[in-house]
Formats: structure tokens, C-alpha cells, sequence
């Protein structure tokens, strides 16, 4: 089997990270985001993903290279030169995709993170017969999204609903799709979406089917949606794989470390916290619902809550890091400051506290 992963833009929602890395590769739960979605794919026997991407592609290829191998798994890229939407993409790949097999593919958005249940995807395709299948999942507030609305017995997607003012249900698009090659017949090389576009023909045509997620499920492409996607992933840890999760009495709740970071004395961590490899908590630090990335050292007595610190930085004794504070890559908080939702770009040293949310250039 083969799959696509939309891997697409700049990722501008998640800068200053993104100025470093493109988005696929900023961590997430300490490994880049799009290594979840790789490796639970060759999990349910994928054998080549394919990229599709319109920026640093080289970036992208270089980083992956090693884990081609580690995964055993073939990773190419189908490279736009214009913004090609979410269904130009497949168009373009399609001697990619398409083999002598005549097997359905698997389609990604780059920024969802879930428990992806592929198996269990792969089965429902077959028991419809129908020509694709799109993972829905179930939303508290269905007027931000588009919404779907199905037959709930059989999963047969009526219609979408953009933005509906109206309540006509609360099941929206997860961004995970198993389509049929005949599907790549709709779809002219131009830019194109596939929710507007394609799957409203299918659907018209009846053979649209659609599977309720089960599980969380989260598209982590700004910071406060990743701050709450790292909450529904450790959770999710802790019922599938609890051994992978740190404990010890100064873990509070759910919290991942890597195995080559170091802790110090009398601190206290979590819940929802992740520590990259490399990095260096010293003592008396209080880390809660944030990410520290590679790199990272924590002073003495700092405390850092819902905020993310980006590869390589310091952020100094006594500082206060917290309210979705960002740092990019290699950011220097000086002892003692104060950072209140500050977004600081890579390479910057804060000798003076950020009082209320504003970028630092």
C-alpha cells in the first residue's frame, strides 16, 4: 500500500518554530510531527509515502533519509511549484500512487495527530465497497469546521456543510482518507480542494463513506491547539503504552522525558510536559502543560507553564515563562524575567520582561 501525506506550506501559524524547521519536522512529543503519522502507516504494512510539498523539499528529504532506514520504509516527495490546494497535490503524484495492485491509498494532512486507527479504516473501506472513506471525528463547537452529515447506520455522507450557523451536526472532516484510484480520474492537475471539490461529487454519487474517529483527535498547526494536542496524546499514552510515560515522585500526572535529558533536585513536573533528548532541567524547576524541545536548559527555579521552548534555549534562574509563550529556535531569557505570552523569534537574547502577548523580532 502506498500513502500521500499533504505536507504543503510555510506553516505560519506555528512560527518562530517553523522558521527553524518546516512544520512536518517541529517536534511534537518528542519527534517530528510527521514521523507519528510515518510510522503508524508502516505499522499497518504502507511500503511508500509519498510528500507532497511546495517548500524545502530538500530539508525535508535530508532529515528523513535516516529514517528510511531505521523504519524501513520508502519516503519521496512530489514537489509543487504552485500551491496546488488539497486535491491538485494527488493529481500530481499520481504515477506515485498508482500501481499495478489497483489497492486504495491512504491520504494525510500533515498537522492531525490521533491514534490513527489505519486497520480499522482499511476494513470499513472494504465492508462499503464504495470508492473513498474519510475519517470524521465529533467536535464540541461544529460552527468553526465543516461539517458532515451522514447516514449514521451505514456512514454514507449525504453532504458538507461549511460553517453551518444552523446545527446540522457535530462531525467534521479529521483529515485522513482511504481512496480508491479511481478517485485521481475527478481530479484535473490544478489547484483544487478536495473537501469542496472532489468529495461532494463522490458523495453525490453515493460512494462517499464516512468512519467515526474513535479516540482523540487534533490538528496541532497553531500553539494553543498543540498545547492541547500534547494533553490528548500523553492521555492517550497512558492508556495504550503507560511504560512509555515518566514517573517518580516529582512527575505529577502525564509527562514524557527523554531518556538523555537530566533532572535536577526538588523539581516538579507536569502534568502534561514533554522534555527533549539533551536537555538539562537543573533544580528547583516547576514545568507544567508545555514542551521543551532538544537542547533545551532550564535554570535554577525557573517555571514554565502552557508555553513552548524551542530547540537549544535558556531561559534563566527565577524567569516566569508562561500564557503561550513561544520560543523559536536558540532564544536566551536572562535570569529573573518575565514572559507573558511573548513570541520570540530564533536567536534573540530577553534581558527585559514581556508584560503582555507581543512577537519579539
Amino acid at each position: 500500500m502506498k500513502a500521500l501525506i499533504l505536507v504543503g506550506g510555510f506553516g505560519t501559524r506555528l512560527r518562530p518554530l517553523t522558521l527553524s524547521f518546516p512544520k512536518p519536522l517541529v517536534d511534537f512529543a518528542n519527534k517530528p510531527m510527521i514521523l507519528h503519522q510515518i510510522e503508524a502507516l508502516k505499522a499497518i504494512g504502507v511500503s511508500e509515502v509519498v510528500l507532497a510539498i511546495n517548500y524545502q523539499p530538500e530539508v525535508m528529504l535530508n532529515f528523513l533519509k535516516d529514517f528510511e532506514t531505521k523504519i524501513g520504509i520508502k519516503i519521496t516527495c512530489s514537489q509543487e511549484t504552485e500551491p496546488l490546494g488539497t486535491a491538485g497535490p494527488l493529481a500530481l503524484a499520481r504515477d506515485k500512487l498508482v500501481d499495478e495492485t489497483g489497492e486504495p491509498f491512504f491520504v494525510l494532512n500533515s498537522d492531525v495527530i490521533s491514534e490513527y486507527p489505519l486497520k480499522q479504516m482499511i476494513e470499513f473501506h472494504k465492508s462499503h465497497g464504495g470508492e473513498a472513506s474519510i475519517m470524521v471525528t465529533k467536535v464540541d463547537e461544529p460552527s468553526k469546521y465543516g461539517v458532515i452529515v451522514m447516514e449514521e447506520s451505514t456512514g454514507q455522507v449525504e453532504r458538507f456543510v461549511e460553517k453551518p450557523k444552523l446545527f446540522v451536526g457535530n462531525k467534521i472532516n479529521a483529515g485522513i482518507y482511504l481512496l480508491n484510484p479511481s478517485t485521481l480520474d475527478r481530479i484535473e492537475l490544478r489547484p483544487t480542494s478536495i473537501e469542496k471539490e472532489v468529495f461532494p461529487q463522490i458523495a453525490a454519487e453515493k460512494k462517499l463513506f464516512a468512519m467515526v474517529l474513535p479516540g482523540f483527535w487534533m490538528d496541532i498547526g497553531q500553539p494553543k491547539d498543540y498545547i492541547t494536542g500534547l494533553r490528548l496524546y500523553l492521555d492517550s499514552l497512558r492508556k495504550n503504552s503507560p511504560s512509555k510515560l515518566t514517573t517518580g515522585s516529582h512527575i505529577v500526572g502525564n509527562v514524557l522525558v527523554d531518556e538523555s535529558a537530566k533532572i535536577g533536585e526538588g523539581c516538579l513536573i507536569g502534568p502534561d510536559v514533554a522534555i527533549g533528548p539533551g536537555c538539562v532541567i537543573e533544580s528547583g524547576v516547576r514545568l507544567s502543560r508545555c514542551t521543551v524541545m532538544r537542547g533545551v536548559r532550564v535554570k535554577k527555579h525557573a517555571c514554565i507553564s502552557s508555553s513552548i521552548i524551542g530547540w537549544h534555549s535558556t531561559v534563566g534562574q527565577w524567569a516566569r515563562v508562561e500564557n503561550m509563550t513561544i520560543l523559536g529556535e536558540d532564544v536566551h531569557v536572562c535570569d529573573e524575567i518575565y514572559s507573558n505570552g511573548g513570541v520570540v523569534l530564533p536567536h534573540k537574547e530577553i534581558k527585559s520582561s514581556i508584560l503582555k502577548p507581543e512577537i519579539v523580532m
